[in-house]
Formats: structure tokens, sequence, C-alpha cells
């Protein structure tokens, strides 16, 4: 997993409320057993005219060109401004591998669904919350000027504006653990092997006949 210190990144705004996971990543896209690929089919059904399924050249697609992601003044985007009440619905991780996988680094929402919000931490993605008053002011300044950028300070907590406002967050010390230093479940568990493998040494020591993997005809 990535590790997330500091980000600067330019702004897009989704200006929807109870943005649901099938709109994030619909379901057609969730039979691959593959944890690669999502990016190009992030938000599909808003950023194409024509009906999505797996396997698709995206070259071959007709993009709407009235979807924010779609517009020209915020490709390259890599933090998201949303509504309240963002990643709704079912619980599917491919939500946050789809928008991470397409260049999301970090989302601004005054609120997230349970599932969604720890499934993001789980995967690199961070969920700023923020109060709606400051969202509503982020949104009002990323609309008037084009190549809006935010910078994230994970370490201080704070989203720092272009004039060097700034706004404070909080994260959970575990969660913000994990992330600055780009640990995810099995990350974490990585950190024990060495545990693990004088563990697995000294059972096999006491009971060799675990080493067998087959039993005798």
């Amino acid at each position: 997993m990535q590790k997330f210190t500091v980000h600067k990144g330019l702004v897009a705004p989704m200006d929807r409320e109870n943005v649901d996971t099938d709109a994030i990543i619909p379901k057609q896209f969730l039979k691959s057993i593959r944890k690669t690929g999502f990016g190009q089919n992030l938000f599909d059904a808003w950023r194409y005219l024509d009906p999505g399924e797996p396997g698709q050249d995206p070259a071959s697609r007709k993009p709407n060109p009235d979807f924010v992601l779609n517009q020209p003044r915020y490709a390259g985007a890599s933090i998201l401004l949303a509504r309240q009440n963002f990643g709704c619905g079912s619980s599917r991780e491919h939500a946050p591998w789809a928008l991470d996988q397409y260049g999301f680094r970090a989302i601004i929402a005054p609120s997230y669904a349970d599932i969604f919000f720890n499934n993001s931490f789980k995967n690199g993605l961070l969920p700023i919350v923020l109060p709606e008053a400051q969202v509503a002011e982020l949104f009002d300044q990323t609309f008037a000027f084009p190549g809006y950028s935010l910078t994230i300070d994970l370490e201080r907590q704070v989203v720092i504006k272009p004039d060097g406002g700034e706004f404070a967050f909080d994260v959970q010390a575990f969660r913000k653990y994990c992330l600055v230093n780009g640990l995810d479940d099995i990350g974490l568990t990585l950190r024990h092997k060495d545990k693990i493998k004088a563990f697995e040494a000294a059972r096999l020591a006491q009971k060799p006949w675990l080493a067998h993997t087959m039993l005798d005809a």
C-alpha cells in the first residue's frame, strides 16, 4: 500500500449527495477476482453514454462530456470533493479500489457510509471529514478557480488551501499510523514475520508429523 504523508493535488468536485457504491463502481464490474483494472470504470454509468461491460477498451467508449471527470479542467485530479453520505449502498471493497486506481489519494466530504469509510483506510485512500460549511467553501473555490489544488498534511492533520488557510481534521491514531507507513492488513501482519517463522519452526520441532502434507498410503 502506498504511503500517505503529504499530498498536493488538483481537486475534482462531485456535487451530489448520497453517491452510492454502485455509482462508484457498477455491479457488472465486480465479477473479477483480481484487485486491478477498476479505475477505468470508476463512475462508469456517469462517465460514459454507452453501457459498460467488463473487458471493454475505454478508447471505444462514448464519454459523457457533461460529467465532471471528463472536463479538461479536472484532468489528473487526485483529491475528490464530495457531499454528505458518500459511499453509501452495498459494502463492496471495489469502490475504494476504483477510486485509488483512477488516481485519487483522498476524499473530502461532510460524512461517509461507515463501511466505505473503513474500507478506504484499509486500501490507502484517505477519507477526510470536514464540516459542511468548510466543504461548501471548498466547492465554491473549486468552481471559481480552474486548477484549484489543495495540500493534505496527514502528519499535522490539516487541509491547506492555496491562500495558506488550514482546515483541521481528525483521524484515529492507528489509521494514521497505517497510512503514514503504507501498511494494509497484510503489511501489518508481515511486521511480525520473524516471530511467525520462529513459532512455526518451534511447532514443527515439537510435532514433526505436521510437516507431512500427505498421509502414507
